[in-house]
């Protein structure tokens, strides 16, 4: 069954000094998960008014403007339905369940991947999660990329979800990813501090930004060199959306094989020409960005222990980095 959740009314109010720019530029901006294209389509259907008046895509916004935008949403599941998919289960108990989800899976139904989810496999798993999320998220308490593999932690219902909610909120989950970028760090050890925002240019994207987006903190330690590229510890302090990808992009050192934010293309090396067929064998081993949540501390709701879970590598950046070893020798 689908469920039509109400529409979402928004309004904007051109402030004074703002310059002339097209309507469905600035709302692309403005509006969280939105595009130029989107925002085009609510224009066309007159979802879109200023001082009360329907407008075209290439009205001029100017100071004192009143834009009034409708968004229509679209009928979401009321839940996700179980389906028969394996799950790696590093540790289950009467409260929770850490998963090693590898590459590929999505974690949550949302548009675009309704079934086959990391969720679906829990529903099939077990009838005890916990359903505080929206519908079709249930037990999910954080989440990580569709390409990233490792450790996922499952809360089984609501009081010991809320618990672990307020232990990533206050920053107390230990969490460990090793990652595989391009270049030679000049220090062993250093940190990446920077606000992240969605992109002006692709909503889809995040970026750093010196004033805008939330505050985001990334440590990040040498585990190995080889000769154009680097075995990396990292550990967040905070939980943005693609921060490691983010602050590793934005220090010239790109997680590798990552095809959203650099990590596809030779960003070191002298001989460009010479590498590019090891690198193009490189990439083929390693069709996703090689990020793995290896390891995941935090304090269980229930007893008070605190618990510490570790991961192996899946097979790609496992034979990834012997492939790089390889070209050391």
């Amino acid at each position: 069954m689908a469920k039509l959740v109400t529409e979402k009314k928004l309004r904007f109010v051109i402030t004074e000094g703002k310059k002339k720019e097209r309507i469905d530029t600035y709302l692309a901006k403005t509006i969280e998960r939105s595009t130029r294209s989107k925002v085009q389509k609510l224009i066309k259907k007159n979802l879109v008014q200023v001082n009360g008046k329907v407008i075209k895509a290439n009205y001029l916004v100017v100071p004192d403007d009143v834009i009034d935008v409708t968004i229509p949403h679209l009928p979401r599941p009321e839940s996700a339905e179980p389906e028969d998919i394996p799950l790696d289960i590093v540790f289950e108990d009467e409260d929770i369940i850490i998963i090693n989800k590898p590459p590929g899976l999505v974690v949550h139904p949302a548009i675009g991947n309704h079934t086959g989810t990391l969720v679906n496999a829990l529903l099939h798993h077990t009838n005890k999660l916990s359903h505080l999320n929206t519908p079709g998220r249930a037990g999910i308490v954080h989440r990580i990329d569709k390409d990233t593999s490792g450790l996922l932690l499952i809360a089984k219902d609501e009081w010991i979800h809320s618990q672990l909610a307020k232990q990533f909120a206050t920053h107390s989950i230990d969490r460990t990813y090793l990652a595989v970028c391009w270049g030679l760090f000049k220090k062993p050890k250093g940190e990446v501090i920077g606000n992240i925002t969605r992109s002006s240019k692709d909503r889809k994207l995040f970026c750093v930004h010196e004033s805008e987006g939330k505050h985001a903190h990334t440590f990040y330690e040498l585990i190995e060199e080889f000769e154009f590229a680097s075995l990396v510890k990292l550990n967040l302090k905070t939980g943005r959306t693609h921060q490691i990808r983010v602050h590793m992009s934005y220090i010239n050192h790109p997680v590798f094989g990552d095809p959203t934010y650099g990590g596809r293309k030779i960003v070191y090396g002298t001989n460009i020409s010479k590498m590019k067929s090891r690198v193009d064998n490189l990439l083929k081993i390693m069709p996703r960005q090689a990020l793995h949540a290896k390891t995941l501390g935090f304090t269980h709701p229930r007893t008070n222990d605190r618990l510490q879970f570790d991961s192996s590598l899946p097979d790609d950046m496992e034979t990834l980095i012997n492939e790089l070893r390889i070209d050391e020798d």
